[in-house]
Parts: structure tokens; sequence; C-alpha cells
């Protein structure tokens, strides 16, 4: 192999090459976004469901292999909603997770357009990165002439960098996606260790987790008023410790999440206990607790005691 050659993989100093960027996904809420990550770090880091605002929070997900590191950032679905504070929080989360990223990933609906998607689509169109426009769900489709109307569509409002259509949820085409989102990675230097999954803490992942069984377990009403507060969390060699509040805004709520003889939160418990135990390959102890917090939502102070960066 030539010296010429070699300079493409190692630096003046006689260390690999690297590359390292940061991709935003976005898009209105319920869109796959949280999805697509965990696809494509090959585990669960974001939680998910049908609901939408599922993701409240702006998450880290690392991947690294060999010289190349890439950063992605989950995003809560930008949306028109009641004017509380838990929502301006997830807005302005959303919108700054486009400042100063290699790589804008706009998640879209294979047929739908939205009041919601022309907002992100608002936003977008001021990032000085590239946006890759990512047509989720076209597994849903009959054929694959269903989804040219709305490429035709999209298209027109703003010049894109790619246009790829895919199924977060079965993974068809997501190894494409991938594989372009890889080629617009720059030259830099890694930012996080290789073993590095995520900026976020055991306490966070584990709430998170919680909250997921809770959207998942309960009707439409209690999961957008309830939040999750980690009291304990202790490790030793054998075993987690853990004790969780479920926050909620009123009695009702309350009675609903315990269900018939403490039915529901015994099956909350039982399938976070699970995905602890997954996580962190561990036997998990879990208390849960219900709690009426009112007005927590629209409570800025107790956003941010509850582990919401308010100033991000």
């Amino acid at each position: 192999m030539s010296d010429n050659l070699l300079d493409d993989f190692f630096t003046a100093e006689g260390k690999l090459n690297q590359k390292c960027g940061f991709v935003a996904i976005v898009g209105r809420p319920n869109m796959g976004k949280s999805t697509l990550m965990n696809n494509i770090l090959g585990q669960k880091l974001s939680i998910t469901s049908k609901k939408p605002q599922t993701t409240r929070h702006q998450i880290f997900g690392i991947k690294t292999e060999e010289d190349r590191q890439v950063v992605y950032v989950d995003t809560p679905g930008l949306h028109k909603e009641k004017d509380i504070a838990l929502n301006r929080y997830m807005n302005r989360a959303a919108t700054e997770a486009l400042r100063g990223v290699d790589l804008v990933i706009f998640m879209i609906d294979r047929t739908a357009w939205t009041e919601e998607d022309q907002i992100v689509l608002e936003k977008v169109k001021f990032s000085d990165a590239p946006v890759i426009l990512v047509i989720n769900k076209v597994d849903q489709l009959a054929t694959k002439n269903d989804l040219l109307p709305q490429i035709e569509k999209v298209s027109a409002m703003m010049k894109f960098a790619d246009i790829m259509p895919i199924s977060a949820k079965t993974g068809t085409n997501v190894d494409k996606l991938e594989t372009l989102i890889n080629s617009y990675m720059p030259d830099g230097d890694h930012h996080f260790p290789e073993d590095q999954i995520t900026d976020k803490s055991g306490r966070f992942m584990v709430a998170e987790i919680v909250r997921e069984k809770v959207m998942r377990n309960v009707g439409d009403e209690v999961p957008y008023g309830a939040t999750v507060e980690i009291e304990e969390f202790y490790r030793d060699d054998q075993l987690l410790t853990i004790s969780a509040l479920i926050l909620v805004e009123r009695e009702g709520q309350k009675r609903i999440l315990i269900g018939d003889k403490g039915d529901r939160m015994k099956t909350i418990g039982r399938d976070a206990r699970l995905d602890i135990e997954h996580l962190y390959e561990t036997k998990v102890m879990l208390k849960l607790w219900v709690k009426v917090r009112r007005g927590w939502a629209d409570d800025e102070r107790a956003l941010r005691s509850l582990g919401y960066d308010l100033n991000q």
C-alpha cells in the first residue's frame, strides 16, 4: 500500500482519522422518531407507545463503530397543545435540537400532512444542516405508487438533501438510511467513549421505562398527566433496588392508575421490572407508589425538581 493511501486513514500524528457528527431526528408527535433511533442503535433507549408526546426530553443515542461516531438526538414531537409549562418545554427541546447539528432527519407520515408537520417544516427550513426527508410507515402502503403524491407535495415545499422511505417498525430501508447518514458525517474527534450509548443517567432511564408502562397500560387521560420520580436507586452485587413515585394531577387519575384491587399497578410494575432487568442484566426489586401533585405540568419549579431542564 502506498503512503498516499495510508494518508487517507491516518492523521499527521499517526492516529486513525475519525468521523463524528450529531443527527437531529425531528417530526410531529407519534411519527416513529424513537422507534427509528432504537432500531439504528440495535437496542431500546427511547421509550415508545402509540400515544403522542411519549418522548418528553431530548435524548442522545450514541453509536460508535471503529472510526465513526454518530450521535442521534431524539426529540419530543413539535405540536400545538394547550399553553402549559410542560408543552412549552417539549417544543423548546425539539427546536433546540436543530442547532449545531450536522444533519437533520425530518420524519413524516406516508400519506398524511398536518398543521403540525407544517410547523416542523418551517423550523427545519432555517437549519444550517442538510435535511433528509424520511417518510415512515411505508409498510402500510398497498403499492409504492401510493407514496408518490406525498413525495411530490412535500418536495415542492423545500429542497431536501435526500428522500428516504422507510418503516422504522419493521426495519425496511433503515440500513440504507443509516448508510446515507454515515456519508454526511464530518471528520472530527469522538465526543463520547466508544462503550457509551447515551448521555442520560440510570435514574433517568428507569423513570422513562416506568412512564412508558404507564402510557401503555392506561387510557388516554392519565399518561399526559403523569410523570415519574425516582426516590431510591441502589445497586449491590446481586440486586438493583428502585423506589419510584408516579405523580398524577387528579385523584381520578390515581384511581385509574391503581386499578381494581391494584391490578393495573401490578402489571405496570411487572412490565417495568422485566425491562429494567434486561437493561441492567441483574435482578431488580421495584417498588411503585402513586401520588397526586396538582398542577405539576404547569409549574416550572415542580418541573425543575423532576429533572426537566427548562434552560436547554
